[in-house]
């Protein structure tokens, strides 16, 4: 129990043991003759119930101070896990352009090393040209400059020569200005990469301290709900808010079975990549304000932005946000059974979709009532919650 609950139980406990107290000396007054009685001790009573009125007064102060600030910390809770989506987002984004980037800087390498090879070649022809003009008995410098009829036709044949060398050489340093470019083109791409993983990773921090933040939230939440008049608040909104989700499922699953076209196939896949259970179905004390104490699904170990698939196929009718459940997803299967996935980051899928098994629906996240990310995944069979672990062979799955 934190220090403002713990102040708030005292203060309830001085007024019970005054109210007590008043009542014995009003019993002891009653009980002498009625002539005994004197305005200065009902004056004194008088007295003493305006103190514990005032007491009461003081004490739905803090009460609603502390509901007050408990509401505070939820707004701002789902502003954070809202904020964590778009960060999320943005890192995605982030890493679809660093992989664009690899792509164009890979290519980039392959023209490289192609140019590289072009230039190479024009060299060695270059080389082998020169070569040949002067290993070759008939097109060679000692025959070009002797066998010259006079001194114009030496000069005639120095510039073809020269032509020629000039045109090698012009091709040889296009080639070179070709491959320069194309190197220098991918050591931009390079630089500009390098700078979105700078950003990227700036993203990252920035995600993994909004995670701090929504956790600080989370455990400040949990600790204002130790007070007993907040918890039962609380249990009544969480059984209130299922009441309402059990009632609009089954509307919308007599609006869909008119029209239906998407059946399941009746058998259900594990909805994440880990095989670990934190919390089964059935009884339990987590701790956790506002939590189950009658788990009516089975959590998931599944960390901020896993992938969550749906375990059959069928039709998308709920995917909203509420502050049990955080984002959840409800698919209905089309054979009297239906899935719910909670505590979600992101949804990414609406309602009226249709999902086949093993579709990617959403990622993983702490947001609703939770301490932590995990998925809460639920199977309702004709409206009404069952094991989820019973369509599973317990050796595939790991319970702790």
């Amino acid at each position: 129990m934190n220090n403002k609950a713990q102040k708030i139980f005292i203060r309830v406990m001085c007024v019970v043991l005054a109210v007590l107290m008043a009542a014995s000396v009003l019993i002891s007054i009653l009980a002498s003759t009625a002539g005994a009685v004197t305005q200065d001790e009902i004056d004194k009573l008088q007295k003493d119930l305006d103190g514990l009125r005032q007491q009461q007064k003081d004490l739905k102060s803090e009460i609603n101070s502390a509901k007050y600030e408990k509401s505070q910390l939820t707004e701002k809770k789902k502003l954070l896990d809202q904020r964590i989506e778009v960060t999320m987002d943005v890192i995605a984004n982030y890493d679809a352009q660093i992989e664009q980037y690899g792509i164009l800087i890979t290519e980039k390498e392959e023209e490289v090393a192609q140019r590289k090879a072009d230039e190479e070649a024009q060299w060695e022809q270059y080389k082998v040209r020169i070569r040949a003009m002067e290993e070759n008995g008939t097109v060679s410098y000692y025959a070009i400059i002797f066998g010259a009829r006079d001194f114009s036709d030496l000069l005639t044949r120095i510039d073809m020569i020269s032509s020629i060398m000039d045109y090698d050489e012009s091709l040889y340093q296009r080639y070179v200005s070709a491959r320069e470019a194309t190197e220098n083109a991918k050591a931009t791409l390079e630089s500009v990469q390098a700078d979105m993983e700078v950003k990227r990773q700036e993203q990252q921090e920035a995600k993994d301290q909004l995670e701090v933040e929504q956790q600080e939230a989370i455990d400040l939440i949990n600790a204002l709900q130790d007070d007993i008049t907040q918890m039962q608040a609380v249990y009544d909104a969480k059984a209130a808010d299922e009441d309402a989700l059990k009632a609009e499922i089954t509307k919308l699953q007599r609006e869909l079975e008119a029209s239906r076209r998407v059946k399941g196939t009746g058998q259900f896949q594990w909805p994440v990549d880990s095989n670990v259970v934190t919390s089964g179905w059935g009884g339990r004390d987590t701790g956790i304000a506002g939590a189950s104490t009658n788990h009516k699904g089975v959590d998931l170990k599944a960390l901020t932005g896993a992938n969550i698939y749906a375990s059959d196929t069928g039709t998308v009718i709920t995917s909203a946000y509420s502050s049990s459940y955080g984002n959840y997803i409800v698919i209905d299967h089309g054979n009297g059974y239906c899935s719910l996935y909670g505590h979600m980051s992101k949804r990414l899928v609406s309602k009226g979709d249709t999902v086949q098994k093993g579709q990617k629906i959403g990622l993983s996240g702490a947001t609703g009532i939770v301490n932590g990310p995990h998925l809460h995944f639920e199977i309702w069979k004709d409206g009404v919650k069952i094991n989820p672990l019973q369509f599973f062979d317990s050796s595939t799955y790991i319970v702790r």
